[in-house]
Formats: C-alpha cells, structure tokens, sequence
C-alpha cells in the first residue's frame, strides 16, 4: 500500500494499552488519567483481524507498545496469535521493562522476535524524578533478562537538555556492558511534552559532539535515505560507529526529521488508526471492525482513508521552531512543483 509520494506502509506500531505503569515527563507527566473504558480497547481477536488486515496491505512488522504493553493481561497469547501469521517478518516489542524480567521467557516462547527497552537515565534519583517511580533496578533486571532470553537488545534514550544530556557516555557503555544497541532520541514536543521548549532539545549534531570528545573519529554506518533505497523498511535511526566497533543510533526526529521515507503508522488500543505519530486525525477501525466487516472491505476502507492523511506532515511544517532547530528541514517541506506532480494520483494497494 502506497500512498501519494509512494511510500510503503509496511512497519504498524500496534498499541495493546493505554495504561502506563510510569509517569515520564515527556510522556504522561500528570499524576491522574481518564483510561479508556475496558469495552473500548480491542481485545486479542480483533487485534488479530486488524493485523490481518495489514499485512494483506503491505505490512511485514509489527512493534506492539503502549502505554506499556507488558501492563496488558495474557500478552504472551496475543504474540503467540500474531507470530505465526504468515507474511509478519518482524514482531517486536517496546516496553518501559519494570516487568520484563517476569515476562520475557513467556513472550520468547509465544514467538516474540527482539525487545527494545526505554531507559534515559542510569541514576536511581533521576530516574525517579523522571518518571515519579523509583523502579530503575527492575528495569535493570529486566534488560538483564532480554539479554539472557534474545543474546543482544537496543534501549531508546530520550535526551532532554539540562535533564540527562550529561549521561551520554554512561548509557553508551551500559549499553555495551550488556550488548544493546543504544538509540538517543531527539525530544520531540509529541503526546504529553506539556514542559517541551526548543532549548530543551539536545540536537543530532550536539550528541555527536559530545561522543565524539569522548571517544573520537565516529564513523556514520547507515543513514535513513539509505535504509530506505535499499531494505524493505526505513529505519528511524541513523547508525554510528565508536572506534572500538560499538554501534549506537540517533533518531534526529525533531531537528533532521525522516517524513518522506517514513513507513510507519500506528494503531491505538481502541482501534484508531494514525498515520503520523503528529496527526490529530485518526480512522476508527474497530467501528467498521465490530459493524461486521470482512477483511476485504477493511482493506478498501483503509486505501480509502490513506490519500487525505498520509501526505508530508508532522515536523516538516512545524513553523513554530525556530531555524536553528529546523536547519535544512524547511528546504523539505513539498513545495508547489512536487503538489503538481503528484495530482490525479491515487493511493497504491
């Protein structure tokens, strides 16, 4: 499935919950939320059709998350109905990890391909103040544990300034103390970034910076427009390489932003379907889901619906940054000779 700048959508962030088990600051910083009704969140079943759905439309990975996702009941029954799918190359999982450690030989088993685990800081008192939870050593048991169960793993670490930018060089040699590839993330003003700011983003190039006093001559191993030319996905991160041989990535979504080869769209635990981690409009599926509707008319629903969404979005028109954040993304907004080349052309199956 293409859409109007022939962009596959071939990677469903697949949302089992809501619900979070920590309070992150740039995530779900407040201390009450309104979680949705139990009725409204897709139950196994129909995560299962919709995924069904996807894959006869292109999709061949599926990343389940959340909320945290390990917070869903019987998860391991889900990936065990997902694995064997045929088509699925990729099933993959993003989790906090306070609960991994109990969970991973379950998931292993039902056929969980690799785990990434979210960890910004290696300091009991700033992991706290993070994420209001004091649960780092569980997190730490459960990186444990994926490097026992799958032998490697990455950790996503978003980087605020003047919060956790001065832990670069410890997460890097966390990482390799336990053979995971560390990916730093951009702060991007998305989801519950109420206390977002530009000054607070630690920018690609300034990470670098850093690791590069620190370590030397890095070498870029891959970029995105590469992934993108030659895989069968387009890899959110950009790879780098430490003298020694340690790989570790950026995922520059904020100041480099990666909307033209994007293949990602995401599916919400109540069924809403998002094709930008930005948009403010999604499509209900578990509506047309529960009305009855075969696999084939949710296919014709979904083409239906790409053309008005998935369209050069997100970052690329954020005009509120200011330049020295945005740099060369303003050069990539569509301008009006590429809007006339793509008229008259519809969405692809």
């Amino acid at each position: 499935m293409l859409d109007l700048l022939n962009r596959p959508l071939r990677n469903l962030r697949l949302s089992v919950t809501d619900r979070c088990n920590l309070r992150c600051e740039y995530c779900m910083p407040e201390d009450d939320y309104v979680w949705l009704p139990r009725e409204d969140v897709l139950q196994f079943e129909e995560i299962s059709a919709l995924v069904d759905v996807f894959i006869a439309l292109g999709v061949d990975k599926v990343r389940l998350t959340g909320g945290e996702p390990l917070l869903r009941r019987d998860l391991p029954s889900l990936v065990r109905m997902l694995a064997v799918k045929p088509g699925l190359g990729d099933l993959a999982l993003t989790t906090n990890g306070v609960l991994l450690a109990d969970q991973i030989d379950a998931l292993k088993s039902a056929g969980l391909g690799r785990v990434t685990v979210s960890l910004d800081t290696l300091r009991a008192d700033r992991f706290l103040r993070l994420t209001r939870f004091d649960e780092l050593s569980r997190v730490k048991d459960g990186i444990k544990a994926a490097k026992r169960a799958f032998g490697t793993l990455k950790i996503d670490s978003v980087v605020i300034r003047g919060v956790n930018d001065d832990e670069l060089v410890d997460l890097v040699e966390y990482g390799k103390s336990v053979d995971a590839e560390v990916r730093f993330i951009e702060y991007m003003d998305v989801g519950g970034a109420t206390r977002w700011s530009p000054d607070r983003v630690m920018s690609r190039q300034q990470i670098l910076d850093v690791l590069t006093h620190r370590y030397g001559a890095i070498q870029q191993a891959t970029d995105r427009s590469a992934s993108a030319a030659g895989a069968n996905s387009a890899a959110p991160a950009d790879l780098f390489v430490l003298p020694d041989g340690t790989t570790f990535g950026i995922i520059s979504s904020t100041t480099d932003p990666f909307c033209r080869t994007c293949d990602r769209s995401r599916l919400t635990a109540d069924g809403m379907w998002f094709l930008c981690l930005y948009a403010s409009q999604g499509i209900d599926l578990r509506a047309a889901l529960r009305r009855g509707a075969s696999v084939d008319e949710l296919k014709a629903f979904c083409r239906l619906h790409l053309a008005p969404f998935k369209v050069p979005t997100a970052i690329e028109f954020r005009t509120d940054l200011p330049k020295s954040l945005v740099g060369k993304v303003l050069r990539r907004v569509l301008v009006e000779e590429d809007a006339a080349k793509l008229a008259g052309k519809t969405p692809q199956a």
